[in-house]
Order: structure tokens, then C-alpha cells, then sequence
């Protein structure tokens, strides 16, 4: 840390913003609003891509973030199975032509984009679950990773590791700048992940429940209310496991997995993500499944992007400071 008040770490020295806090992309949620707070705030948000239903969506998206700050924010473009893929390349092409210099990548490989985005001056985040899957994409060129571990909200791998195990592991094999995502709130947090080898954190539950999140007020009491405990894993038997809110739709979507063999087409009408966005849109918690990470246990209020940032870089400071002071030199035994 230095003495301005900035955290300066190899990921903030890398993608050029003030603090090594993230918000990563979220389905319905990465919405200009709040992503052009967390850049105001000094942190690094990115707009979801296919929230946008379309890719000239997503450019004037783009351009009313812009209208909002000044300062360094990105695109997420997440690429995962579907009977009918959005139009990857078009929404690439977009992102490309609005001249953004930062994409966060999940899900599938990015290898086929990544010279694409290289080609424009474009540094690449790509999020992954597992240590095996960080160096890959550290193989074929990203410029940082996002490690995710169990406790996330959304798609948690299948290898059920947790950070406390999972990041200090990645650290160990990636020479790249690392952030760290699942189970992060706080300034707490943000040094813990510095101490297991991580260069910052991500997060995305705890920026849900801000006042320019775009979710509706029910959603964000909800996370408020619920303790680490309100969450469950669901499709697990189709090997897509989802960290989602534990509601009467979630518990549905287990019990026909329980019963055995359930299929994609058994379980379409109850996981579509049209049924989460009416969630976030209408403040009906049991509509569809949401997602929320087990995080939630930490969140305690509802407060500005800026109030959030400003606490957990002053809560940081603090922890930092007092660790300092338990590990300072003895004094000099005398002859």
C-alpha cells in the first residue's frame, strides 16, 4: 500500500485502476449504472454483455456508461453451452469497435476470441474454477486470471475446492496478475486474498445489494436477510452446477434431480434465465432461480457503490496496520 491511499498491486498496475477490487460480469445485473459507480469508485466494473439483447444493445450500453465516468471499466462476454448461441462474434465485434481496452472472459475457453481482442490493444480477465484451467489460460496469453472458488454465487466448477485451498494453489502456478472471487465482502477479504497469493478480488453478491445496483429493492433486503446458509447447488447431475438462493423453485429443480436421470429438458421450465430476470425485475424471490453466493452471511446493509469501496479500503488499511504492528521488529538485544 502506498501512502496516497492506493492499493497498488500487480493487477491495478496491469488493467490501470486505483484499488484492486472487482466487479465482475453478472446475468441481468453488469448494467451501466453500476458498473459506471465501481469505476467512479476507483474499482473495476464490467458490463455483461448478453444481458444486452443484442449486440447494438450492448454499444449504446457501453455509450451510457460512458456518458457516467471517466475512468476504466470492461466488458464481460461469458461463452457457454446452448442449444442456440448468441452471436459471439458479433457481440466481440462491438465490444472491439466501442474501443473498450479490458474484457473479462468465462466460461468456455477463450482462445478462439483472445487474438481478436489482442489485435485491438484489449487485456483479457478470463475467470476460472479450477487451478488446471487458470494455467491453461495463462498458456495461451491472457493477461490476468480470476479464480473462483465454492463459496460463489453462480457456476462454481465441479471440483467443489474452496478459496482458502483454491488460491493459494493458483498463486503457487501463476506468474500473471490473479484476482480472487467467492466468498468476498470486505476489507477482510480483499487481505485475505492478498495474503493467499491473490493480487485483489472480485466480487459480485455483496455490489448486488448497492444502491445503484438495478436489481429491485426486494432482492437486494433479501441477500441483507439471508445468511450463509441460504443457498444451494443445483443441476449438479447434469454436471453444470449453480450456486443459486435457496427458494421453493431451487428446491423443486433438487428434488427432480434426486429422483434420478433428469434431463435438460426435465428441468428447462424451472432453470431458464428468463424466470431469474423477472426475479431481479419484479422482487418476487420465489418467480425463478436467482443467483447469490453463500457470501451473503457478510452482507449487513445496502449502502453506495462509493460507500462500499471507500469502507473496505479503509477496512483493509486498518487490518494491514495492525498486522504490522504484531509482527514488528524486536527491539535490539543488548550486549
Amino acid at each position: 500500500m502506498d501512502t496516497n491511499g492506493m492499493l497498488k498491486t500487480k493487477f491495478t498496475e496491469t488493467f490501470g485502476v486505483k484499488y484492486p477490487i472487482v466487479q465482475g460480469g453478472m446475468q441481468w445485473v453488469g448494467r451501466a449504472g453500476l458498473v459506471a459507480a465501481v469505476a467512479n469508485a476507483g474499482a473495476l466494473g464490467f458490463i455483461t454483455a448478453l444481458t444486452q439483447p443484442t449486440p447494438e444493445d450492448l454499444g449504446k450500453e457501453i455509450e451510457r456508461c460512458r456518458e457516467l465516468t471517466d475512468q476504466p471499466f470492461g466488458v464481460n462476454l461469458t461463452i457457454l453451452p446452448s442449444l442456440k448461441p448468441p452471436p459471439y462474434e458479433e457481440y466481440r465485434n462491438v465490444i472491439i469497435a466501442s474501443g473498450i481496452k479490458i474484457v473479462e472472459t468465462a466460461g468456455y475457453n477463450p482462445v478462439d476470441h483472445l487474438p481478436h481482442f489482442k489485435d485491438n490493444g484489449i487485456k483479457v480477465l478470463h475467470k476460472c474454477t479450477s487451478v488446471r484451467h487458470a494455467v491453461k489460460s495463462q498458456s495461451i496469453g491472457v493477461d490476468g486470471i480470476s479464480i473462483d472458488g465454492f463459496e460463489c454465487a453462480g457456476h462454481p466448477g465441479e471440483d467443489d475446492v474452496p478459496g482458502l485451498v483454491l488460491i493459494p494453489a493458483a498463486a503457487d502456478k501463476i506468474s500473471i496478475p490473479m484476482i480472487a472471487s467467492g466468498g468476498f465482502a470486505d476489507g477482510r477479504g480483499l487481505v485475505a486474498a492478498l495474503a493467499l497469493g491473490a493480487d485483489g478480488m472480485n466480487m459480485g453478491t455483496r455490489f448486488m445489494s448497492t444502491k445503484e445496483s438495478c436489481i429491485h429493492d426486494n432482492i437486494k433486503q433479501k441477500i441483507v436477510e439471508n445468511d450463509e446458509r441460504q443457498t444451494v447447488l443445483v443441476t449438479r447431475t447434469l454436471r453444470n452446477t449453480n450456486r443459486v438462493a435457496k427458494n421453493s423453485v431451487s428446491d423443486e429443480v433438487i428434488a427432480i434431480e434426486k429422483k434420478g436421470g433428469a434431463t435438460i429438458e426435465d428441468l428447462a421450465h424451472l432453470i431458464t434465465g428468463q424466470r431469474g430476470k423477472v426475479v431481479y425485475e419484479t422482487g418476487d424471490t420465489e418467480y425463478g432461480m436467482w443467483s447469490a453466493g453463500m457470501v451473503q452471511g457478510l452482507i449487513h446493509d445496502i449502502p453506495t457503490v462509493k460507500e462500499l469501496v471507500d469502507r473496505i479500503v479503509a477496512e483493509a488499511e486498518e487490518i494491514i496496520s495492525r498486522l504490522g504492528a504484531i509482527f514488528s521488529p524486536s527491539p535490539a538485544v543488548r550486549s
